[in-house]
């Protein structure tokens, strides 16, 4: 029974120029859905000029504020409660809801606030939220103990949580992200109405069920995922090994570099981020290629033997992993990923401690040495792992789905929608 779409879909992110994976997923929302016949407005922290949104029909409204490390002073104040939010978002509602118009928000932690969810309430019934990451939990958003270079276990808010210096810059920074966390307690209230909240990994469950989020609005929706190629690569005829991602510490590319130099075999970084230049005077023998085009990304990569994905921190998805896997690339991932038990589970890759020098080396050495064994992991990739994401098309309509449910109470949501594409349970790590 195919799912009757809403009047009007609201996206609500903080920006509207991709420079991560969530602001790239909420415009790709906007227009499939507006492909899909439905009309789209995105609202936005900064000032929504992005030139597709005219391509495609695409209303907009922006706040026109920069993001919280640009923003100055204001930021102390405007992160934790940012009033210009509540009186952009009400002033829109008042003059453009109906009860058929749907909100989904994708991020809200560098421009909107949590004030954004003091406005929501109102619409709480028709609000759909896509945890990305772990902010509408967890202070620092990872559940990562940035000190500690640990995942975290603690009760965000719990005492031992207020009590640990965890946070990359210094205590202080801890305590305005908890005086932060606290009010979004305040403004983001749930009930079985909802809002719903849209887990992009069943594995997400039970650290944001520790957070206080109710089971009954929880459901897993998979990230939409389109592969590097459509053909399987040959993995096993070629000698490159590739990082693709941000060149920032939680993702680990210096591990990379690291494990690559002692497995001695040829790393591709492809990517920019703050750690680059330090990692370009350490590691002359890396070829570094900066940020890519996707079209770019994909004819590098044609090269490949293997994918390294060492993110020192709960990967909530991990979407070059499985764009990997869909083109036949082996990957190599950290333990802490979440999909890492997809990885394995499906024969598609090996999983280790990227921060274990020696082992990490260990399973880019048997990759590069074993080519049946790397062919075996790239036509498991390829043709096992479709659990773990949806095309694009797919995702569209799985999220007019839960469009479609927005108003009525929870009807057994946490058991219903944690199945896997195929059908199979998704097991928590």
């Amino acid at each position: 029974m195919t799912a009757t779409p809403p009047e009007r879909l609201v996206i609500v992110n903080d920006a509207s120029i991709a420079h991560g994976g969530a602001t790239a997923l909420a415009l790709l929302e906007a227009r499939l859905m507006r492909e899909r016949g439905i009309e789209v407005t995105y609202i936005a922290g900064d000032d929504a000029a992005n030139p597709e949104f005219e391509a495609h029909g695409i209303a907009t409204a922006g706040l026109g504020r920069a993001r919280l490390l640009q923003a100055g002073a204001a930021a102390l104040r405007e992160g934790v409660y940012n009033t210009g939010t509540v009186r952009m978002l009400n002033g829109w509602m008042d003059r453009h809801d109906t009860p058929g118009t749907v909100y989904h928000v994708h991020g809200w932690s560098q421009i909107l606030s949590p004030s954004l969810f003091a406005a929501l309430s109102r619409v709480r019934e028709r609000t759909v939220i896509t945890a990305h990451d772990f902010f509408l939990v967890c202070p620092n958003g990872a559940f990562a103990d940035y000190r500690a270079g640990t995942v975290c276990t603690r009760v965000p808010l719990g005492v031992s949580c207020m009590t640990r210096h965890c946070d990359k810059r210094h205590y202080v920074h801890k305590l305005w992200r908890m005086a932060r966390q606290a009010v979004q307690a305040q403004t983001l209230r749930f009930d079985p109405a909802g809002p719903r909240v849209l887990m992009v990994h069943a594995a997400m469950r039970e650290p944001l069920e520790r957070g206080g989020i109710p089971a009954a609005c929880l459901q897993t929706v998979p990230n939409p995922v389109t592969p590097w190629s459509d053909t399987r690569i040959a993995a096993e005829h070629n000698g490159e090994f590739v990082f693709v991602g941000r060149l920032a510490p939680e993702k680990g590319p210096d591990l990379a570099a690291a494990a690559a130099r002692r497995a001695r075999a040829r790393l591709v970084v492809i990517g920019d981020g703050p750690m680059m230049p330090a990692l370009r005077a350490a590691y002359p023998e890396v070829t570094f290629c900066g940020r890519l085009a996707p079209e770019e990304v994909a004819r590098r990569v044609r090269s490949a033997r293997a994918l390294l994905m060492p993110s020192r921190y709960p990967e909530p998805y991990g979407l070059v992993a499985a764009e990997a896997m869909w083109s036949g690339l082996p990957v190599i991932a950290s333990r802490s990923a979440l999909l890492a038990e997809d990885i394995v589970g499906s024969g598609a890759g090996e999983v280790c401690d990227p921060t274990d020098e020696i082992a990490f080396a260990g399973a880019i050495a048997r990759i590069a040495r074993d080519d049946d064994a790397t062919r075996a992991m790239s036509l498991a990739g390829h043709s096992a792992t479709r659990h773990v994401g949806l095309s694009p098309d797919a995702w569209a309509t799985r999220l007019i789905a839960v469009f479609a449910d927005c108003g009525h109470p929870s009807r057994e949501l946490g058991e219903s929608m944690d199945a896997g594409v195929s059908g199979e349970p998704v097991q928590s790590l």
